[in-house]
């Protein structure tokens, strides 16, 4: 039953909004710190941030592990609690040179439990961010569960109110093939549904690809 519901989703969001080609970052390293920047804020935040560190040339590991917290800061200003998310950041890369030696190819070369247990161990880092790490920039198929599915499978019935973000991801990881394109897709769809139609508040349910499912 899952199964079948979990599919007509995909395939009426993917018939909505087309394809996504999610996420967008020139580099595996563009994509992990732009999965720190976009905590609790929009894509559009983050843009204007990674064009600064783009701009200032400082986007590369090697670059931007070794600028002062504060300069680091400074650039990443217009993705919001940009003094939290540079020590995110320096948590991150402090994570990659002791356990990695710097190395990014071998951090991605992990295998994928091991990988995810490195990332949460970072302060700052919980579970949509690791997973989307893991999804986008290391291409494993992992779903990434956030608030926009959630409020999308709560509304459908599909799960119930105290689901957890583990219950979430397995619900899809189960029911679906363990394909990193279809879970990228999938979650970008969500995304674009949740924001333009399954809002917190005020809803737009009668004109949402999914109603009447």
């Amino acid at each position: 039953m899952a199964h079948t519901q979990l599919e007509e989703i995909y395939t009426r969001l993917y018939t909505h909004f087309g394809q996504q080609q999610w996420w967008p970052g020139d580099t595996p390293f563009e994509v992990m710190v732009g999965a720190v920047l976009t905590q609790n804020t929009n894509w559009s935040n983050v843009e204007k941030a990674i064009d600064n560190l783009k701009r200032a040339g400082v986007m590369s590991f090697e670059r931007l592990s070794q600028l002062p917290v504060a300069l680091l800061a400074e650039y990443i200003r217009p993705a919001g609690y940009y003094n939290i998310k540079a020590g995110r950041l320096r948590n991150l890369f402090s994570m990659i040179r002791q356990q990695y030696g710097g190395s990014l190819d071998q951090l991605l070369e992990e295998e994928t439990e091991t990988l995810r247990q490195a990332l949460l161990s970072v302060k700052g880092i919980g579970q949509e961010t690791a997973d989307s790490i893991l999804l986008y920039a290391a291409g494993r198929p992992v779903f990434v569960v956030d608030a926009y599915t959630y409020r999308i499978l709560l509304r459908h019935d599909l799960i119930p109110e105290d689901f957890g973000y583990g219950e979430i991801q397995e619900l899809f990881m189960d029911n679906l093939s363990s394909d990193a394109g279809l879970f990228n897709e999938y979650h970008a769809l969500l995304v674009c549904a949740g924001k333009d139609f399954c809002k917190k508040t005020s809803p737009k349910c009668a004109d949402c690809p999914l109603h009447g499912l």
